[in-house]
């Protein structure tokens, strides 16, 4: 049948989240120290006060600056806009970059006398006045030591004279001193009772540059145009006047660029004037002589003219032409026989009254013909008048029409060649109109742009004399009432925040320095020993604590030290010897040891204890009045039985001690006897648990001569006292496995320390009630 103990696996004791145990533990440790802390915070506290009553305040003046959008006066838009000869509309962060230039600034300090400081005493040190000044000092030529550190001190011996480094000068007129040539003017009356002022002159561009870069200059949105000039100095009046100057001279120097660039442009526009005159008059004495030399007046209303010449010739050679062919026709009528014609000819366009009459007069005859010519014969005499009258009246047609034909003939000629010589004169008028084009093209361009330019200049000159700034001041320079610097609330947080660290810092550089085991992390980085337990500090001077009514918290963890001791047993058959050693004396192996051995016998396990520090034993001493007799080294050498070395704890029942006896002058020798393993084999008989309280093993080797006979070795690890160089050496008799079962047990973890280490008991149980046992900042 197995055992149900050999079933556990051992793991160490209270295994926790380190991480979470250290800042519980860091916190803990700090807070058992707040009486430092509290210490730290007020003397720093006291230091602000001290610190705020001698630092100079600073003040912060604002001013608002809006840059229109619409520029007025000189703009692209209105003068010369085709040239493209100005820049785009001003953009808001270019004009912040000009308000913080060094130039304008320099301006404003020369203008203000700024590189010159003005002091006076007061409880809390020098502090600048200003405008408070009785006194202006002009520096007229300045020699290189006016601008050390130094304060030049000025007292008025009366309402005439000052003293500069004990030497007296008459005020207001120019003096020569050490400092160079000065004047010193009076502001306001002064006296010999009159407090001494301390002058401080910077040098310009130094000064220049701090002002520049103290000067705060960003749009009070992304949308606006609006830029807000902050600006912080030791008075008021002084940032108010800067900023306000400064606006001044960004003014005069806008409009003084904006009347630079209109005098440019009027100058620029008189030259090419000047030049467009010139090769306008050229122009057109060109077109002069050309119109001259074409005989062109208006070349167009001549073409017009031409052209209604040669539409009305056309028309009369159409006319001329219309009545040949009525006169051909006519003659052809008359030269056919009668009996051959076709009807009375056409007579259009023929208007001679002669003509026409002939031709009415023969058409009446042939037609009277015509109606005797059917009633008589062609013999007939008045058919014979008749024809005798048509033959005659066709003769004098055929003279007429004859007649008629070469006149209109002869005109005919006439309008063709009228219509032939318009015709040329009609074709060369596209190259004369195209030559003229051309000079009369230069002429235009010519006197447009001497026009235009005459347009502008006018609007130049306009602009010019009504130049005004693109900005406009929003608000003028105001400072607040209260200074911005020193931050007496951020100071004395950040002192508060000094006076908290600086404990901090104290404990945390002790704990860098200090080479005991403070924490339980300490241990598990120095070695893979397991951790049995952990037993707090012992404020008590009793030897034996743990007792049947005993709840506290140290007898509680000495009973779960009691419990975790089932783990380092084989089996739950025969017993167990326990061997109890560190690293060196005084960590608590002979007190463990001892309550340990204490909480077995409660529980009815005999338990007997053996004092196996030859060398210093100390385990008797610590029950009161126990008696001095026979012991180990007795028994080691052969003197006395384990009867005779057996003795029981006083009120304690179930255990027992063994004392070390006289102490030897051999201890390792008596250790190495055979006669130990004897021992040790006849209390395994009687008794339960053999506990052996050995040696510390940095100093003897003793208890490495006793570990081949104990089952489980419990080695002591005391709090602020174990160096952190021994965990090397008990990893290394772990690897060497000279101990069996080693394991590490942590004793003295008290005043909050135990959070370095493992959880804490919350509650005490004392007759079966629950007691908090909590103690706040203890």
């Amino acid at each position: 049948m197995n055992n149900p103990v050999n079933n556990y696996s051992y793991v160490s004791y209270q295994n926790v989240d380190s991480d979470a145990i250290n800042l519980r533990a860091i916190v803990f440790r700090y807070l058992r120290n707040w009486y430092w802390f509290v210490l730290s915070i007020g003397l720093m506290l006291a230091g602000a006060y001290i610190y705020l009553r001698y630092q100079a305040p600073s003040y912060k003046s604002q001013s608002s600056l809006l840059i229109k959008d619409e520029k007025k006066g000189l703009d692209q838009e209105n003068i010369l806009k085709e040239l493209e000869i100005f820049a785009p509309k001003k953009v808001v962060e270019n004009e912040i970059e000009i308000l913080k230039s060094y130039t304008l600034m320099d301006r404003v300090a020369k203008q203000l006398n700024l590189n010159v400081f003005y002091y006076q005493d007061t409880p809390y040190g020098k502090r600048e006045i200003y405008e408070k000044s009785p006194i202006r000092f002009i520096i007229e030529q300045a020699t290189p030591s006016l601008y050390n550190d130094d304060y030049l001190t000025i007292r008025f011996n009366d309402n005439q004279t000052f003293t500069l480094n004990d030497k007296p000068y008459p005020l207001n007129s120019s003096v020569q001193t050490p400092y160079g040539r000065i004047r010193l003017f009076t502001r306001r009356p002064v006296s010999s009772k009159s407090e001494p002022v301390y002058v401080s002159v910077v040098g310009q561009t130094k000064l220049v540059s701090d002002l520049v870069k103290k000067l705060k200059a960003e749009p009070t949105s992304k949308a606006s145009t609006v830029i807000m000039l902050t600006l912080e100095t030791a008075v008021p009046d002084k940032g108010e006047a800067i900023l306000n100057r400064l606006i001044e001279v960004y003014n005069e120097a806008a409009i003084l660029d904006k009347n630079r660039v209109a005098a440019n442009t009027l100058n620029f526009i008189d030259e090419r004037l000047k030049l467009i005159s010139s090769e306008l008059q050229s122009v057109e004495r060109g077109v002069e002589a050309y119109k001259s030399a074409q005989g062109i007046t208006d070349l167009g209303v001549q073409a017009e003219e031409f052209l209604k010449t040669v539409q009305e010739n056309d028309a009369q050679l159409n006319q001329v032409t219309i009545q040949l062919g009525a006169l051909n026709d006519l003659e052809h009528y008359i030269k056919q026989q009668p009996g051959n014609r076709a009807g009375t000819p056409a007579t259009l366009g023929l208007s001679d009254p002669t003509l026409l009459a002939l031709i009415e007069n023969v058409t009446k005859l042939e037609a009277q013909r015509d109606m005797l010519a059917r009633t008589t014969s062609d013999q007939n005499p008045v058919l014979q008048t008749i024809d005798s009258q048509i033959h005659a009246t066709k003769n004098s047609i055929l003279d007429n029409v004859a007649t008629m034909k070469a006149m209109l003939t002869t005109a005919k000629q006439q309008y063709a060649a009228t219509n032939s010589k318009m015709e040329g004169v009609i074709r060369s008028i596209p190259t004369k109109e195209r030559a003229l084009m051309d000079i009369t093209r230069q002429q235009a361009i010519k006197n447009n742009l001497y026009t235009y330019l005459l347009q502008k200049r006018e609007e130049t000159a306009v602009s010019f004399a009504s130049t005004i700034s693109d900005s406009r001041t929003v608000d003028v320079a105001r400072s607040d009432a209260k200074p911005v610097k020193p931050d007496r609330p951020s100071t004395y947080v950040l002192f508060a925040f000094l006076g908290l660290l600086l404990p901090v810092g104290v404990l945390a550089t002790s704990d860098a320095m200090n080479n005991r085991i403070m924490r339980r992390k300490d241990v598990e980085e120095g070695t893979n020993v397991p951790i049995l337990g952990e037993v707090i500090k012992n404020k008590n001077t009793q030897a034996i604590i743990v007792e049947a009514r005993n709840q506290s918290v140290i007898a509680e963890q000495i009973r779960a030290l009691r419990t975790n001791l089932q783990f380092l047993r084989e089996s739950r058959e025969g017993s167990q010897a326990l061997l109890f050693t560190s690293s060196i004396s005084g960590e608590g192996k002979s007190f463990i040891s001892l309550n340990l051995g204490a909480s077995l016998a409660l529980v009815g396990r005999r338990t007997v204890i053996l004092e196996m520090d030859l060398r210093k034993p100390r385990l008797r001493h610590s029950l009161e009045n126990f008696p001095v007799g026979t012991g180990i080294s007795n028994y080691l050498i052969g003197e006395a039985g384990i009867e005779d070395i057996i003795q029981p704890i006083p009120n304690t029942e179930n255990y027992y001690i063994i004392t070390s006896g006289p102490i030897p002058p051999n201890p390792s020798e008596l250790l190495s006897s055979p006669r130990l393993e004897t021992l040790i084999q006849e209390l395994r008989q009687h008794f339960d648990y053999v506990i052996i309280d050995a040696p510390p093993i940095g100093l003897v080797t003793d208890a490495q001569l006793i570990a081949p006979f104990a089952d489980a070795t419990l080695f002591i690890v005391r709090h602020d006292l174990t160096p952190k160089s021994y965990m090397k050496m008990v990893e290394t008799i772990h690897q060497e496995k000279r101990f069996n079962k080693l394991n590490i047990v942590l004793n003295a973890v008290g005043g909050g320390d135990e959070e370095y280490y493992s959880y804490s008991y919350g509650y005490n149980y004392a007759y079966g009630e629950k007691k908090s046992s909590k103690k706040w900042l203890s």
